[in-house]
This record gives structure tokens, C-alpha cells and sequence, in this order.
């Protein structure tokens, strides 16, 4: 069952092009901020996206290995749009309403004096069109490199 699901071109693939994301996105946190945070290596969120590159290839490989014109291209194809413009419309707001919400409570507490509480929102949690785009592009490459490494 392991063998069968390593030797799944289309699962290995995305599993790639999602982890090369997001070791983007933790280098790339690091030399913007200067600071580790290793909640970027798993987390949403960020520049590029791993969400976006994980569909892409998904995409591309499925087509690559079933065909364009197959209900199976037709399904990841589909898929990948929603995830990509969910990325950035939802989840992009969700993620500024977070932050707004985040500064309403320490002001309140600073104010007041009080903790509400110890918990903050997350705010990584959807992207601008740029890191979608991004992430794309690292579905691509990584669909083509593994492309020419398979076939």
C-alpha cells in the first residue's frame, strides 16, 4: 500500500510542489522578517502558496497522465480554481478581519487595563493574487521537472 502510493506520480507530485512552498515561504518569512518561525513551514498563508502550487500540479500531472480531455483533468482542473480564488477571496478576508480584530482586543485591553484573552486570531490564512500566482508557478516548475524525471 506504502509502495502504491509513493509510486502515485500525480500524489508524489503535489506532495512535492506543496513542500517546496512552503520551504519558500519559510525562507522567505526569515529574510523579510529576520526571525525563524517555524509555523511557516506548515502553516496557510504567505508568499508563495502552497495551497496553489499543490493544485497546479495536481492539474498538470493529471493531464499529463490521463489527458485534457479526461473527467479526471476536467475534476483537478476544477478543483484548482476554486482552491486558488477561495485563497484569495474568503480566505484572504477572513485573514484581514483577523487582524483588525486582533488590534480591536489590544487596544481594548490596554485601555481597560484587562486581558480578554490569551488567544489571538490567526492571520496567515489566505493570499494576495501575487502568492497565488506564485504558487502556480511553483506547481509548474515542479510539475515539469518531475514531468521530465518520469516520462
Amino acid at each position: 500500500m506504502i509502495l502504491d502510493l509513493l509510486g502515485n506520480k500525480i500524489l508524489v507530485t503535489a506532495l512535492i510542489s506543496w513542500g517546496v512552498a512552503q520551504a519558500l515561504k519559510f525562507t522567505i518569512y526569515f529574510l523579510i522578517n529576520g526571525k525563524i518561525d517555524l509555523s511557516r513551514l506548515l502553516g496557510d498563508g504567505g508568499m508563495p502558496s502552497g495551497h496553489s502550487a499543490t493544485v497546479t500540479s495536481l492539474a498538470i500531472m493529471t493531464g499529463q497522465i490521463y489527458g485534457v480531455g479526461s473527467g479526471a483533468f476536467a475534476l483537478a482542473l476544477i478543483l484548482a480554481v476554486i482552491v486558488m480564488h477561495d485563497a484569495m477571496g474568503v480566505r484572504l478576508e477572513t485573514g484581514k478581519q483577523a487582524q483588525m480584530i486582533n488590534r480591536l482586543v489590544n487596544i481594548f485591553e490596554d485601555i481597560n487595563h484587562i486581558e480578554i484573552t490569551n488567544d489571538m486570531l490567526k492571520e496567515f490564512i489566505g493570499h494576495t493574487p501575487l502568492q497565488v500566482v506564485c504558487g502556480s508557478i511553483v506547481g509548474i516548475i515542479t510539475s515539469l521537472i518531475m514531468i521530465a524525471i518520469y516520462f
